[in-house]
């Protein structure tokens, strides 16, 4: 039986891709500080599972590499400090702690036995600062050359971090694949993404009040969690993806968010009208990948569209959050 660690596996992409791993037969150890990660029914479901279990532990802490087990095969490192509230708000840490946290995985990674491969979550943030100085093709591949962002600006810390990190990886000596993300969305994502967003405010309309949407002209490309754990389970096992770095998202349709907005209306079924509001500052106009190299490596391309995948959010947000208001990640 192969053995898992997923770090940040009480979040949102970290429990899907928990759930994932243990319906195909891996003993699975989620860790987690649960500083953003949510103890829920779901959670709580899934550690009933047998072969899952909970370790309560904090990266930032080195020594927590010398107290984990060596016998994974593989190990998902998807713990950081994101969100752009956190990220605003606490930039010094965002660099501080996700290197930090990502240190000890490396540390951790060199003590296993028999190490297949360690998956680092990095982001589609890592494009912005070529995009400000320069621009970027759109869709945009994984060689697109990379530079820093405003150092004045709190968010670049996030961008940078990420940007690190995967220097850390690449030089550490571990077996590895990156994966650079791009607006997956999905059940139990807490609050803080346009589609949960947008979700509850249509919920709450009120006669025929506009749902009120920003940059309703940027589009974008959406991937749904369940398409986007698929990717990193083929990539972690395929020989063609190790030491690799890759997007992992839905290359096409780029929708913009108005229409964004009019589905999200229907799955809610709202005949309210949209109205515009001004555009997010600092937000691109438009952000899709280029999923050729991920789909040649994996032979697997997205297959949930937008309107099945809105549908099954909804359906789980009206259920646990908007109907039972149940705790939820912010």
């Amino acid at each position: 039986m192969l053995k898992a660690l997923v770090t940040g596996g009480a979040g949102f992409i970290g429990y899907h891709l928990a759930r994932a791993l243990a319906g195909r037969g891996y003993a699975v150890d989620i860790l987690d500080n649960h500083a953003r990660g949510v103890r829920d029914d779901a959670l709580q479901e899934l550690l009933a599972q047998p072969g899952v279990r909970m370790i309560e532990a904090d990266l930032r802490d080195p020594a927590t590499a010398d107290a984990l087990d060596t016998d994974y095969d593989r190990i998902f490192h998807l713990a950081a400090i994101i969100g752009v509230q956190h990220v605003r708000s606490r930039p010094y840490e965002v660099l501080t702690a996700n290197a930090a946290m990502l240190d000890t995985v490396i540390r951790l990674g060199r003590r296993q036995r028999a190490l297949g491969r360690i998956l680092f979550a990095s982001t589609s943030e890592i494009y912005a600062g070529t995009l400000q100085a320069f621009g970027i093709p759109v869709p945009t591949p994984e060689d697109t050359p990379l530079t820093c962002g405003d150092l004045t600006e709190p968010r670049t810390s996030y961008m940078l971090s990420k940007l690190y990190g995967e220097a850390m990886v690449r030089f550490s000596g571990v077996p590895f694949t990156i994966v650079r993300f791009h607006n997956v969305y999905g059940p139990r994502m807490g609050m803080s993404h346009v589609v949960p967003q947008l979700l509850e405010k249509a919920q709450r309309l009120t006669g025929d009040a506009p749902l009120e949407v920003a940059s309703v002209e940027h589009s974008r490309s959406f991937c749904y969690v369940d398409d986007a754990v698929e990717y990193l389970v083929r990539m972690v096992m395929l020989p063609a993806c190790a030491n690799q770095t890759f997007n992992v998202g839905t290359q096409a349709p780029e929708v913009r968010i108005g229409d964004v907005a009019q589905v999200i209306l229907d799955v809610v079924g709202r005949a309210n009208p949209v109205r515009a509001l001004p555009e997010h500052p600092g937000s691109p106009t438009r952000r899709a990948p280029d999923m050729g190299k991920a789909v040649e490596a994996t032979g697997f391309r997205s297959r949930v569209d937008l309107r099945t995948g809105v549908q099954k959010t909804y359906d789980w947000y009206r259920e646990h959050v908007f109907e039972r208001a149940e705790v939820c990640a912010v």
